[in-house]
């Protein structure tokens, strides 16, 4: 049995793991990262992956400042630069990143190419160490978490940070609760291959069983996203490809032209929010401490927030010789994600209730409501700052 040390451990080096893990290199910590899952290389003559994010301006110049976007950019990635949202043909909302004098709102981004560029990042980092062993327990003392691992082996950490997904080990091993419930609505991501240039505006077509949305991708490439009934969903999952264009034809609007579905994927819509994000020498990050409904596409950059008030609140503690693995630090971290991760869950939730029915003096009410936001100007152009992180 070996015995090893860290500053940081940090359970998942996903998309928002590996962005914590290397800032918190950056200034110095020795990291640890534990994940089992490593990414594959980029491959430019495959497909896209079907699991696409919506990478915000403010994302984008997190990922700058770690020293990865100019890797991303070398592999794939595409710039949007419009956002529109109707149901009814007479009540569009159109977000243009003119609007708020930006070049543009931000990038469709592959999460393989993001996970990829951060991983070889990680690796190159002197002070980084990875691991893909098997977690089997922790233990918690004054000043310290203990890690063990299947093959004998333990390391101990000042700080243990779970970003660990949805379902993380890190918050239950914690005994983190959570509040919690399934929507009525799962949700089918399919890679497309259009007619012509997929452009660079994303939209958003609300219907009484959910959205269809249409996520632009380089060259003729797109993602569609299907929100439906988990009935739906699951009876969509048994159709080939060419029966589930068809249904693409019947359901999406004409705007989308023909397109030919290469893959798909599906999963249910479950929100969650933990009851705390930090305990002594813990903290949550990302999906550990919050999922959304992906209705805007705001799940991992409310992950990249939480990573850049993380490595805010550390670095300043580390600079004034406070210890930034206490709770009384990490609650600085707490206070300052926690109310605007549920600021944006509850707007969601609110999005959810209102446009996924098919009431008609509801129906009204909506459309009168994406009428008014059409033009409330400054209004509108403050909503989309929020949603942009600046």
């Amino acid at each position: 049995m070996t015995n090893h040390s860290t500053e940081v451990a940090i359970v998942g080096g996903g998309m928002v793991g590996g962005a914590l893990a290397l800032g918190l290199a950056q200034q110095g910590f020795a990291v640890t990262v534990i994940d089992k899952q490593i990414p594959a290389p980029f491959d430019a003559s495959a497909p896209p992956d079907v699991r696409i994010s919506a990478i915000s301006a403010a994302s984008v110049e997190l990922l700058r400042g770690l020293g990865v976007w100019e890797s991303i950019e070398a592999m794939r990635c595409h710039p949007y630069r419009q956002l529109e949202t109707w149901e009814w043909e007479n009540a569009h909302v159109l977000f243009d990143a003119s609007e708020l004098k930006l070049p543009l709102l931000g990038y469709m981004v592959e999460n393989s190419v993001l996970q990829y560029a951060l991983w070889q990042a990680l690796q190159a980092h002197s002070q980084v160490t990875l691991s893909t062993e098997t977690l089997s327990g922790r233990e918690a003392s004054e000043g310290s978490q203990t890690l063990s691992f299947e093959n004998g082996d333990t390391l101990t950490a000042q700080l243990l940070i779970g970003a660990d997904g949805a379902n993380s080990w890190v918050r239950q091993s914690a005994g983190i609760g959570i509040h919690a419930w399934q929507y009525d609505q799962s949700c089918m991501l399919i890679s497309v291959e259009c007619e012509q240039e997929a452009g660079e505006s994303t939209w958003q077509h609300f219907t009484p069983n959910g959205p269809h949305a249409f996520l632009p991708l380089y060259d003729r490439w797109a993602s569609l996203v299907w929100y439906d009934t988990p009935a739906r969903i699951r009876q969509l999952q048994t159709l080939s490809m060419t029966q589930l264009e068809q249904e693409i034809a019947r359901n999406f609007p004409p705007r989308l032209g023909r397109v030919k579905a290469v893959s798909a994927a599906s999963f249910p819509l479950v929100r969650r929010h933990a009851l705390q994000y930090v305990q002594p020498g813990l903290a949550l990050v990302g999906d550990a401490a919050h999922t959304i409904h992906p209705l805007a596409g705001q799940g991992v950059n409310l992950g990249y927030r939480d990573v850049d008030a993380l490595l805010d609140v550390l670095s300043r503690a580390r600079s004034h010789g406070e210890a930034w693995a206490s709770r009384e630090v990490l609650q600085r971290y707490q206070t300052r994600r926690r109310a605007d991760n549920f600021i944006m869950q509850s707007g969601m939730d609110l999005f959810y209730a209102g446009f996924s029915n098919d009431l008609g003096p509801l129906r009204v009410l909506r459309n009168i409501g994406l009428m008014a936001a059409e033009r409330a100007g400054g209004l509108k152009r403050q909503a989309l700052k929020y949603a942009l992180g600046l």
